[in-house]
């Protein structure tokens, strides 16, 4: 049966983030994964993890300067890159989490080329500093919609980055959410590059709202993460149609249950 996490930056919004931790584990929610939850402590963070017996999964490199979407593969900005990625490794080893989104960027077409040498080489780098501590490297294609001028887009772009790397502790964030609007068919897709995917995360197509409408069939999906043995977790990084919790009967059949309601139940 899928595992599914929360995704804080996304789930129970209502309510600020450190009172986040205890909603989703009375939702029934195992895990969590964060974005950006610098502002917070990593002592407050871990006892919120503690206290509601959470597995803290990711977190994401910043953003850097305002407007902009990440700096791995952004040309010139490699010390900012490095500060951030340290930040970002103190911070999930500091609560005990497992993986870093390590935030590509925008860069404009004319700079691709020099922009994937200074990809490959940031992550080379930061894959070796983080080597011995458990902690996994991840990149995530992002489409171009949402994200119009991100460097990287396409789940087989992501798998040649990763081979040039050559580095074990580097994997894909696959997104379905963001593979069916950039290139679809899923099944395959993630058949194809399943060694190299090392989280993934849903989301409904194309309103990015609970995984129980749009064009995407999730349950065949999930079907399929068992079948190839996917033993992750499944991050749920969706926009609540309303209130988080009125939303989550598409998950109760795998085991997302909180006090009160019954397995297998809308």
């Amino acid at each position: 049966m899928p595992r599914f996490a929360a995704n804080l930056a996304y789930l129970f919004t209502e309510r600020p983030l450190i009172e986040r931790f205890a909603a989703a584990g009375a939702a029934g929610f195992k895990a969590v994964e964060l974005q950006f939850p610098y502002d917070h402590a990593p002592s407050d963070v871990q006892a919120e993890l503690k206290r509601h017996g959470l597995t803290q999964l990711g977190v994401n490199t910043a953003f850097g300067r305002e407007g902009e979407f990440g700096l791995a593969a952004v040309p010139g900005r490699e010390r900012d890159f490095d500060l951030a990625f340290r930040q970002a490794f103190d911070y999930v080893v500091g609560i005990g989490g497992r993986a870093i989104h390590c935030l590509a960027g925008k860069v404009p077409p004319e700079q691709r080329p020099v922009a994937e040498k200074v990809f490959v080489a940031n992550l080379t780098r930061a894959a070796d500093f983080a080597r011995g501590k458990d902690i996994t490297l991840l990149i995530e294609p992002i489409n171009p919609r949402d994200r119009p001028d991100y460097f990287l887009n396409r789940v087989e772009h992501a798998a040649d980055i990763i081979a040039k790397v050559g580095r074990p502790n580097v994997k894909i964030q696959f997104d379905f959410y963001h593979v069916q609007i950039v290139s679809g068919d899923l099944i395959r897709r993630f058949e194809a590059h399943r060694s190299a995917v090392g989280h993934v995360q849903i989301a409904a197509v194309p309103s990015r709202h609970e995984p129980d409408e749009g064009e995407v069939n999730y349950p065949a999906i999930f079907s399929m993460l068992d079948h190839f043995g996917y033993a992750g977790w499944i991050g749920c990084e969706y926009r609540p149609r309303g209130r988080t919790e009125d939303g989550l009967g598409w998950a109760r059949p795998y085991g997302v249950v909180s006090k009160g309601a019954v397995a297998g139940t809308p």
